[in-house]
């Protein structure tokens, strides 16, 4: 089995959703080294790098081929119309020409999304409710990384707002240095909190972003749960654990001989709260209690 990841082996979250793999595929009776070889290839975040990386996949004929991301996914299927790939963590795989339908995928592509046509709204209401009163909002995604070269979320952003009543300021970044550029360029026009869109560029990149919005006293919203817990303010998602969960089964099912053309595209059912206490009060907020009682998890 190949296994493509953007973010590098070295990426902690990256290093955690590779153990979940190994362990669902081992209870599933695929064990690495013994009846299954697991070989793991990245690109370090450097998504220039995707060609390349998935054409050697490619070549090294795996059995079926497991994948994370938008740009990865859409990389391995321009290689291959042959090799099952299984996705996680894309958000509109009919849009990036990915499956054919969501119920029947056709191909030799399925996976697992991570998204819902309301999560846009719920990142603004969330930071509505955590900054009260709150009017522009900077919303910062990756346009190399992410679905529809950026414009999926950043259109259910702009849509959004109609309804919540906040405007929306666009933040694009490419690399880590753009993303101090970019809020300084936002401070201008008065932002007061940051949404973050779930892409490859702003996952690889995230360390800097929290550091960044940290510096500039910036409230922020995430997509993924462990953005939470390595120092983001809050998010709200679904669970990447549980998609490699999915894919490991997927993955068993391809082995024992069923076709992903035939597997449905599974979109997330739950999505989980994270806050972040500690983040919150050193930016001097505080955290309603409401929003507290119905957290998944709190970080203190």
């Amino acid at each position: 089995m190949g296994v493509l990841l953007p973010h590098g082996d070295i990426d902690p979250a990256s290093r955690s959703h590779l153990a979940i793999l190994a362990t669902e595929l081992a209870g599933l009776g695929w064990v690495d080294g013994r009846n299954l070889r697991i070989e793991v290839h990245s690109t370090g975040g450097d998504l220039g790098r995707l060609p390349p990386v998935a054409r050697d996949i490619v070549e090294s004929r795996p059995d079926v081929i497991l994948v994370r991301s938008t740009p990865a996914s859409v990389a391995l299927a321009r290689q291959t119309r042959a090799i099952p790939i299984v996705f996680v963590v894309v958000s509109d795989p009919i849009g990036d020409g990915l499956v054919a339908g969501m119920a029947r995928p056709g191909g030799n592509v399925t996976g697992f999304t991570n998204v819902e046509a309301s999560l846009c709204g719920k990142w603004l209401e969330l930071l509505r409710e955590i900054v009260p009163g709150v009017a522009r909002i900077a919303v910062m995604y990756g346009p190399s990384g992410g679905p529809g070269g950026g414009t999926f979320y950043l259109r259910l952003a702009h849509e959004a707002p109609s309804s919540i009543g906040v405007t929306i300021v666009p933040v694009p970044i490419w690399r880590a240095e753009e993303i101090g550029r970019g809020l300084d360029n936002v401070e201008t026009g008065r932002a007061e909190a940051l949404l973050v869109l779930p892409d490859a560029t702003t996952t690889t990149l995230r360390a800097t972003i929290f550091a960044e919005a940290a510096r500039r006293k910036l409230p922020a919203v995430y997509a993924f749960g462990y953005f939470a817990t390595e120092g983001g303010l809050a998010s709200y998602g679904t669970e990447v654990d549980d998609q490699f969960r999915g894919a490991a089964r997927y993955v068993h099912r391809i082995l024992r001989g069923a076709k992903p053309g035939d597997l449905p595209v599974q979109a997330p059912v739950k999505f989980n709260l994270a806050i972040n206490l500690r983040t919150a009060k050193a930016l001097g907020l505080a955290i309603s209690r409401s929003i507290v009682d119905r957290a998944d998890e709190v970080i203190e």
